[in-house]
């Protein structure tokens, strides 16, 4: 991840510009990128309580959608006490697909509230309303990281999520991991899974398994 940022204040528009390396794409518990490493970028923008962005990867997913996707995204976060809300909207397209048929707009609805010190709760929804390529679909998700006290140069952190969706099948993924920043890097060692090999018949087996995912970023000011 290499990140290029313009510190604002509330009413004032900032900036970022993003890139990550991870040996593996995983969206919701499974790897959209054939189980290879994947590179990913974005821009992100903010003024006062307003976002908007661009975020891209690498895909692989056999479903005629290579070789990248993007999503487009924006929404506001309003602050209410300690709570943190997001509601946005995702429009995820693949501009070079031999298929443009994928091209779908997702909405989410989610908040950010930390009940004590350096613990932080973040459950969200997300919806696909019913389009002309895609039936309606609804995904829960909720998130626990803890900031941990500091080891020599580093600062670590772990976090855990799980998250249920009824995509073309039903299911639970999660994942748990480590993430370690020194000064302007961040290491994330994440283990991830999925209760879709329970069924064998399933497209996803073999891209929805057990795995552990390793992802390395740069922040730069």
């Amino acid at each position: 991840l290499c990140a290029l940022s313009s510190p604002a204040s509330a009413d004032e528009l900032s900036w970022s510009a993003t890139a990550t390396g991870t040996s593996d794409y995983i969206f919701r518990g499974l790897s959209l990128n054939n189980e290879d490493p994947a590179f990913q970028a974005s821009i992100d923008a903010e003024y006062g309580i307003w976002y908007a962005g661009l975020w891209g990867s690498m895909v692989d997913d056999g479903a005629a959608y290579e070789p990248v996707e993007l999503n487009l995204y924006a929404g506001v976060k309003p602050v209410v006490g300690p709570v943190t809300f997001d509601f946005g909207v995702i429009y995820y397209f693949y501009p070079w697909a031999d298929d443009s048929n994928g091209d779908i707009f997702e909405l989410k609805a989610a908040f950010d509230w930390s009940p004590v010190d350096k613990l932080t709760l973040s459950p969200a929804v997300y919806w696909i309303p019913d389009q002309s390529n895609a039936d309606s679909t609804t995904t829960y998700e909720g998130t626990a990281a803890y900031e941990l006290p500091a080891v020599g140069v580093f600062a670590p952190s772990v976090s855990g999520t799980v998250g249920w969706t009824e995509a073309d099948v039903e299911y639970t993924y999660w994942n748990a991991g480590l993430a370690l920043a020194v000064e302007k890097f961040t290491f994330d060692f994440r283990y991830w899974d999925t209760d879709i090999n329970d069924d064998p018949a399933s497209a996803y087996v073999g891209l929805s398994d057990e795995r552990f995912v390793f992802t390395a970023s740069i922040t730069l000011p």
